[in-house]
C-alpha cells in the first residue's frame, strides 16, 4: 500500500538526476504470481547534476539480489525504493526482483488481463516492475528479453532474436521508463505495411484475442492514414521497422503511446459496423492518430518532468484535432471540441479542481491527467498558431523537432522556438500555462458616423491558490455582418493584451452585427448583452460555422433558463431559427444535427448558477423534456422528410458523409419519438443493420420511458460481446428517469456481467450515473450514496480509476443546502475510509477545499 501521507512535489524543486544511464538490459521470466525481472543498467555520473544520493524507485517489489560491478551489495530498501552506496565513476547495476502480475489490480506496471501479460507505465508504473530512476528526464536505450511459453512475446523497438520460449527486442531510441512496454499472450495479428517517405518499409500489426481479428481493419487503415498525414503536414516519418498495437480489455486509460508498441483499451481499437457506432469509429480514428503522433511529440521529444505533461499532451491533442478535421469536417470538429471544453474543462476551471495547464505542484501525478492539461493545453497550441500564422507555426515546429529531438523538454523550450522562429515576445502568453481559470471577456459596442467600436474587458475569477490574475493574450477572431446578412468585414484576429481594450472598424454604411470569437479562437467565456433577435439573425446568417452554431446554442440556453425560472414557452424566433437551419439542405447534415442538440442539463445548471439562481436538477430535467416536446411540435411538418432524406442506403460505411446523415436522422428521430410514442424508433430498431442505428433507436425509446422489450432483445443478441455490453449497461443508466437512475445503477451492479474490477464496465455504470445529472443529483441523495459506496470498494483495487470517478462530486457547491449537505456526507465518508489511497484522498481533499 502506498504511504498514507504522501509528499507534495513542486516544480520549483526540480533537479537533474545525478546519473546518466547508457544502456538498460532487462530479462523477464514470466509467471502469473512470481515473475522474475533481471536488470543490468549502466550508470555514470551526470555532469549536469550537483550530485546526490543514489536512489532507485521501486514499489511492490521483492528484491532477490543486487550487484554493483558484479559484487553483491545490500541496499537500504523501503516501500518507495532503495538507496545504495555507489562508485564515483561509471558502474554496472544488476538486480533481480520478483513481482506478482496476477495480483496487480491497480493496472499499473506489469499486470494480467484475461491471461495476457500487459504493462502500463505512464506516469509512474515502471517502479512496479524493477528498481529504476522512474522519471521522464532519465532516458536510455533498452534491450529486452522475454521468456515464456506463450506464443506472442512483444516489447518496444524492433525484434532482434526469437526462439522456443523467448523473444528479444531492441529499441535504439533513448526513452524514459514510462514508455516501456511488454505484452505476452495468446494473440493473433491483423497485419499490413506502410512505406515511409524515406523509403522505410514498416510492418504494421494489430494484436487481439482470438475472435476479435475481424474488428481490426478500420484501425489499420486509420493507422496508415495517420502515418501519411504526419509526413504530409508535419514532415515526420516513422523510425522503426515495425509498429505494433495490442488491444487490452483491462486498461485504466484509452491508450498508451509506448515506443513501437502502443497498448490500447479494447474499446478504442476494435470496430465493426455491427458492434460500433459512428462515434466509436471517429474516436478510434482520432485515438490511433493521437498515439501515433506521440512518436514525435512525446517519445522522440518527451517532457523533462511531469509538470510539463501539457507539452506532449496538449500538442498531440491539437495535432489529432487537425487530423480529424482533415479527415472529416473542420467546422463540426471545432464545435465538438468547444462543447467538450465548455462542458468539462470550464467546469473544472470554475471549481475546486481548477489548476493551471502546467501545475506548480502535485501529490499524485495521475490526478493531473485532466481535461485542463489535454484539451486546454491543445487550445494554447491553437492560439499560438492563430497569433503567429500558419507559415511561422510550421517554421517553429521544424525548429522544435530539430533542436529538441532526443530531449526531455519544457514549456520554456517550446515557447523559445516560437520566439526564435518569429521574433515575438511570448512572456505574456506564458501566463496561459501558469494561471488557472477561464477568462471572461465582457464586450460592449457603439456605432457612430460609419465607425464601429468594440470594447473588451477581460477578467479571470480567483481559483484555489491564485487570487490575483494578470491580463492574458487573447486572440479574438471577429467578423462583421451587414443588416442584409452579407459580410461587411471578413474575419480579423484582434490581439487583446490589456485588461480593457477597444478596436475600431471604419467606413461602414450601417451598424453591423458582430460575429465575435469566430472559430472559438480562444478558450474564454464571452459575456455580451444581445437580443434574441440578434442571436436569431446570427443563427440564420453568420458565415462562420462555429458562431452560427453558437448563436443557436446561446438562444437555447436563454430559452432553457426562462423555462426553468419562469415557466415560459420557447419563443417563436428560436423555433423558427431551428426550422430554418433544418430546412437548409446546403448545410452539412452533421452540422445541422449539432444545431438541433440542446445544451446539456449540466450546462443549464451552470448557466443558472452564473445568473444567480440555485439550480434544481429535477426542474432542469423537466424543462429539457418540455423544450424537446415544443421543438418537436413546431417542426412536426418537416421532421418526417428530414428523417427520410437522411436514411443511408447500401452497406454501412463510417465515412464522414454517411455518419453525418445518420447523425441528423437520429437527431430528428429523438424529436419524432416525442410525438409518435416511439413507433418510428421501434421500427428503426427492428430494421437496424448497424450499431449506430440500433443504439440510437434504443436510446430514443428509453428516453421516453419505453423500450423494455428492446433492452432484453439487445441483451439476448449481444451478451457475448463485452464491448457492446458496456453500451447496454451505460444506456440504461444514462436514460433512466431521475427518480430511477440510482436504483437502475444499483440493480445493474448485481448483474452477472457486471465486473467492477474492469474499468470499462465500472465506468459504463457509474460514469453513466454521474452523467445523468438529474438522476445523480436526485433529491434523496441515493446517487451520491451509491457512488460513494462503490468508490470505497474500488479504491483498494484500482485507486487510479476511483480517484478519477471522484470528480463526479466536483460541482457540489453549485447546488442548494440539502444537496450540498448530502454530497458533503458522501465525500467525508470516502475521505475518512481507512487505508484510502493517496490518489483518491487527494481528490476528495481538493474537492472539499
Amino acid at each position: 500500500m502506498k504511504d498514507a501521507t504522501p509528499q507534495t512535489i513542486y516544480l520549483a524543486d526540480y533537479a537533474p538526476y545525478p546519473w546518466v544511464i547508457d544502456s538498460v538490459a532487462l530479462t523477464f521470466r514470466l509467471s502469473p504470481n512470481g515473475t522474475r525481472v533481471i536488470s543490468k543498467i549502466a550508470f555514470r555520473p551526470n555532469p549536469a547534476s550537483a550530485g546526490g544520493e543514489f536512489f532507485l524507485h521501486g514499489e511492490h517489489l521483492r528484491l532477490i539480489s543486487a550487484k554493483i560491478d558484479g559484487v553483491a551489495v545490500t541496499p537500504d530498501v523501503t516501500d518507495k525504493g532503495l538507496t545504495c552506496a555507489v562508485p564515483d565513476g561509471p558502474f554496472l547495476w544488476e538486480a533481480e526482483v520478483e513481482i506478482d502480475p496476477e495480483a496487480n489490480t491497480a493496472l499499473e506496471g506489469l499486470y494480467m488481463s484475461n491471461g495476457m501479460y500487459c504493462t502500463q507505465c505512464e506516469a509512474e508504473g515502471f517502479r512496479r516492475i524493477t528498481y529504476y530512476p522512474d522519471r521522464p528526464d532519465v532516458m536510455a536505450v533498452f534491450t529486452v528479453r522475454v521468456e515464456s511459453d506463450l506464443p506472442v512475446l512483444l516489447s518496444n523497438g524492433d525484434p532482434v532474436a526469437q526462439g522456443a520460449g523467448f523473444a528479444e527486442w531492441h529499441d535504439p531510441w533513448p526513452k524514459p521508463a514510462y514508455l516501456f512496454a511488454l505484452v505476452a499472450g495468446d494473440l493473433v495479428a491483423t497485419s499490413d505495411s506502410f512505406t515511409t517517405m524515406e523509403g522505410r518499409e514498416v510492418a504494421l500489426n494489430i494484436w487481439v484475442r482470438p475472435g476479435d481479428e475481424g474488428k481490426c481493419a478500420f484501425g489499420l487503415e486509420a493507422l496508415k492514414a495517420s502515418m501519411k498525414w504526419d509526413e504530409d503536414v508535419y514532415g515526420r516519418a516513422y523510425d522503426l521497422d515495425i509498429f505494433n498495437i495490442v488491444a487490452v480489455d483491462d486498461f485504466n486509460a484509452g491508450a498508451m503511446e509506448n515506443k513501437g508498441l502502443n497498448i490500447f483499451n479494447s474499446a478504442l481499437i476494435l470496430a465493426s459496423p455491427a458492434t460500433s457506432t459512428d462515434r466509436d469509429f471517429e474516436r478510434i480514428e482520432a485515438v490511433i492518430a493521437h498515439e501515433y503522433f506521440h512518436n514525435w511529440t512525446g517519445n522522440r521529444i518527451t517532457c523533462r518532468d511531469w509538470f510539463q505533461l501539457c507539452l506532449k499532451e496538449g500538442l498531440t491533442v491539437f495535432r489529432d484535432q487537425q487530423f480529424t478535421g482533415d479527415m472529416r469536417s473542420h467546422a463540426v470538429k471545432r464545435i465538438e471540441d468547444a462543447i467538450l471544453l465548455r462542458a468539462r474543462q470550464f467546469r473544472e476551471d470554475n471549481g475546486p479542481l481548477a489548476h493551471p495547464v502546467r501545475p506548480e505542484s502535485f501529490i499524485e501525478i495521475n490526478n493531473f491527467y485532466t481535461i485542463t492539461v489535454y484539451e486546454k493545453g491543445a487550445e494554447l497550441i491553437g492560439m499560438l498558431k492563430r497569433l503567429v500564422g500558419d507559415a511561422d507555426y510550421t517554421r517553429a515546429l521544424d525548429l522544435y523537432f530539430s533542436r529538441h529531438d532526443g530531449d526531455a523538454a519544457t514549456i520554456e523550450d517550446w515557447l523559445a522556438v516560437f520566439e526564435d522562429a518569429t521574433g515575438r515576445d511570448l512572456t505574456q502568453f506564458k501566463r496561459w500555462y501558469a494561471q488557472a481559470g477561464t477568462p471572461r471577456v465582457a464586450v460592449t459596442d457603439d456605432f457612430k458616423d460609419g465607425v464601429y467600436t468594440l470594447h473588451f474587458e477581460q477578467k479571470t475569477n480567483p481559483t484555489p491558490g491564485q487570487d490575483e490574475k494578470l491580463p492574458q493574450v487573447i486572440p479574438i477572431a471577429v467578423g462583421l455582418l451587414n443588416p442584409d446578412g452579407s459580410e461587411a468585414v471578413a474575419t480579423r484576429i484582434l490581439e487583446m493584451t490589456e485588461a480593457t481594450q477597444s478596436f475600431t472598424f471604419t467606413g461602414l454604411a450601417a451598424r453591423p452585427f458582430p460575429s465575435i470569437l469566430r472559430g472559438f479562437s480562444a478558450p474564454v467565456i464571452l459575456e455580451r448583452d444581445s437580443s434574441m433577435d440578434e442571436r436569431a439573425f446570427l443563427l440564420a446568417h453568420d458565415t462562420d460555422p462555429f458562431n452560427k452554431w453558437d448563436a443557436g446554442r446561446a438562444l437555447a440556453r436563454d430559452v432553457m433558463q426562462a423555462i426553468v425560472t419562469q415557466g415560459a414557452p420557447a419563443p417563436r424566433a428560436y423555433l423558427d431559427g431551428l426550422a430554418a437551419v433544418l430546412r437548409d439542405d446546403s448545410l452539412d447534415p452533421a452540422f445541422r444535427a449539432l444545431v438541433l442538440s440542446l445544451p446539456s442539463e449540466d450546462d443549464t445548471a451552470q448557466t443558472l448558477a452564473d445568473a444567480g439562481h440555485t439550480p434544481d436538477p429535477t426542474a432542469i430535467y423537466h424543462a429539457h423534456e418540455a423544450l424537446r416536446v415544443q421543438i418537436a411540435q413546431h417542426l412536426q411538418d418537416i421532421l418526417p422528410r428530414i428523417y427520410a432524406q437522411n436514411q443511408v442506403d447500401g452497406p454501412y460505411s463510417p465515412d464522414a458523409a454517411a455518419a453525418g446523415n445518420r447523425a441528423l436522422g437520429n437527431a430528428v428521430l429523438a424529436f419524432i419519438t416525442r410525438l409518435d410514442g416511439g413507433a418510428q424508433a421501434a421500427q428503426q430498431y427492428a430494421a437496424a443493420d448497424n450499431m449506430t442505428q440500433q443504439l440510437a433507436a434504443l436510446s430514443c425509446l428509453l428516453a421516453t420511458g419505453k423500450g423494455d422489450d428492446q433492452v432484453q432483445a439487445f441483451y439476448d443478441q449481444w451478451q457475448a460481446d463485452r464491448l457492446v455490453m458496456d453500451k447496454w449497461f451505460a444506456l440504461q443508466v444514462a436514460n433512466a428517469a431521475p427518480e430511477q437512475a440510482a436504483q437502475t445503477a444499483r440493480t445493474l451492479t448485481q448483474h452477472a456481467l457486471f465486473d467492477w474490477r474492469n474499468p470499462n464496465r465500472f465506468r459504463s455504470v457509474f460514469g453513466a450515473l454521474a452523467g445523468n445529472t438529474a438522476g445523480f443529483h436526485a433529491a434523496d441523495g441515493a446517487g451520491y450514496d451509491l457512488l460513494a459506496d462503490w468508490l470505497i470498494k474500488l479504491d483498494p483495487a484500482n485507486p487510479q480509476t476511483a480517484a478519477r470517478m471522484t470528480a463526479a462530486f466536483e460541482t457540489w457547491r453549485r447546488f442548494g443546502p440539502d444537496r450540498q449537505a448530502r454530497m458533503r456526507v458522501a465525500l467525508d465518508r470516502i475521505g475518512k475510509t481507512k487505508g484510502l489511497s493517496p490518489d483518491t484522498g487527494e481528490m476528495v481533499a481538493r474537492i472539499l477545499g
